[in-house]
């Protein structure tokens, strides 16, 4: 990242705090790049950060006489929302700049949580000050808390990162749909009990939103994304806490963030009390809750101001590479057990053993890259290709046809279809193995 733009999208209708937020954006831009030049001063670095502090808490003070001017109805849980940010984590992150004496890693630190603070604070909290973002969920009757708290996530993805989501599951038990990064928060309640809530973005989606809220392109997940996903995270977390008072989350206690195989073991020890996955077209979304903590074992360390920087780069560190998932889809069981022997040392393989199977397997995840039997019964490859170029979600998938007919007519036949390619089934192991290596190294190289 080198640059964050201010949107047009930010503003919220009163023209001195339109103003003063895309100051905001200006001053961290300008830090930014002041933390990227190799020859920049500990001095200049520092009254940078001091420059933007005092912006932020000028900024909040305006803002909050107006909100009394206005008497607006929530202006208290409003001002307890700018007195944590300016009383805890502005001076934990500028404690945490001045022991390292202005690294480049703590500058991005202290600016990821203050882009991802100020995104998110603006597109919900501040847009209630001019009646936008009412809610819409605090009068719900308890019986149909489920179906509030689903509308509830459903707007927020909406409000925080433009995405329109549809639930597609009431029960998510950790199912995998490819690459997730988790963020886990523990809170007290009122009378000392405590709440798991658990936070799943798909990496796809993840990348997406920073990418938006930033204008600029991610392709992968580093520490500036994690910092920018934390904080809008604890800002969706503020919202759910407004609008749904039986999940008390009164005080944050612990922070950490998650493998999928300890996200899959806390659903096994602890069924969540809420577990809703939401499809947002730009990838899945979970929110989980638990009324008790889950996660046993061995975990990340917790995140706190003291430590931030060395768990985030030691939880990115342990993220192993994902594996290239390739679906196989034969008819033969025999032919499907060769396959799978043959490519599960380097890759994920799944398998299907018909049409209808095929459908329902990609539906729940979507291959890298499908190896397709062009002579199946009742509904051959033609078919399943059609319907999977049919709809729009799957249409890009690869498929490389698996074919017992070697002749010219029947090759020109499948690759009629344009599929990305085909094997014989009378090829060699070894050949089938290169050429799906082959395949996935040039759609590396692109």
């Amino acid at each position: 990242m080198d640059h964050i733009v201010w949107h047009d999208k930010y503003n919220i209708g009163v023209d001195f705090i339109d103003r003063e937020h895309k100051q905001l954006f200006s001053t961290m831009n300008k830090l930014l790049k002041i933390s990227e030049n190799e020859e920049k001063s500990e001095w200049v670095c520092r009254e940078g950060a001091k420059y933007l502090r005092n912006h932020t808490i000028e900024h909040f003070e305006h803002e909050e006489e107006y909100m009394r001017s206005i008497n607006f109805s929530d202006y208290e849980i409003h001002k307890r929302l700018h007195d944590s940010f300016r009383n805890s984590t502005l001076p934990a992150l500028e404690r945490e700049m001045e022991e390292s004496q202005y690294s480049e890693e703590s500058i991005r630190h202290f600016l990821g949580v203050c882009i991802g603070w100020v995104v998110a604070h603006t597109q919900t909290e501040d847009l209630a000050i001019t009646g936008k973002q009412k809610s819409r969920w605090a009068n719900i009757p308890h019986e149909k808390e489920k179906e509030a708290l689903e509308q509830a996530v459903i707007q927020l993805l909406y409000d925080i990162f433009s995405l329109k989501g549809s639930m597609i599951s009431e029960q998510y038990a950790g199912e995998d749909f490819g690459k997730v990064i988790c963020c886990r928060f523990i809170y007290s309640g009122q009378q000392q009990e405590k709440w798991e809530i658990t936070l799943v973005y798909e990496e796809p989606l993840l990348l997406q939103i920073i990418s938006d809220i930033l204008n600029t392109q991610y392709s992968r997940v580093d520490d500036m994304v994690i910092n920018v996903t934390r904080y809008i995270s604890r800002q969706f977390l503020e919202r759910i806490r407004e609008n749904f008072p039986s999940i008390d989350l009164f005080k944050v206690e612990k922070e950490s963030l998650l493998s999928y195989e300890q996200l899959v073991d806390s659903f096994g020890r602890t069924p969540p009390f809420f577990s809703l996955l939401f499809d947002t077209g730009k990838g899945y979304f979970a929110f989980c809750a638990n009324s008790s903590e889950s996660v046993r074992g061995k975990l990340m360390p917790n995140i706190d101001p003291n430590n931030a920087m060395s768990a985030i780069n030691d939880f990115l560190r342990r993220e192993k590479p994902i594996r290239r998932n390739i679906l196989v889809v034969d008819d033969s069981d025999f032919m499907r057990a060769r396959i799978v022997r043959l490519l599960s040392e380097n890759y994920e393989v799944s398998e299907a053993g018909s049409s209808i199977a095929a459908i329902q397997s990609i539906a729940v995840k979507k291959p890298d890259l499908i190896v397709l039997d062009y002579e199946m019964p009742v509904c051959d490859g033609r078919q399943v290709l059609e319907m999977i170029r049919s709809e729009k979600n799957t249409a890009d998938l690869p498929v490389v046809f698996l074919t017992g007919k070697g002749d010219r007519e029947s090759v020109q036949k499948v690759m009629a279809l344009k599929p990305e390619g085909y094997l014989l089934k009378s090829m060699p192991d070894m050949e089938i193995m290169k050429y799906i290596d082959t395949f996935f190294a040039k759609r590396g190289a692109k």
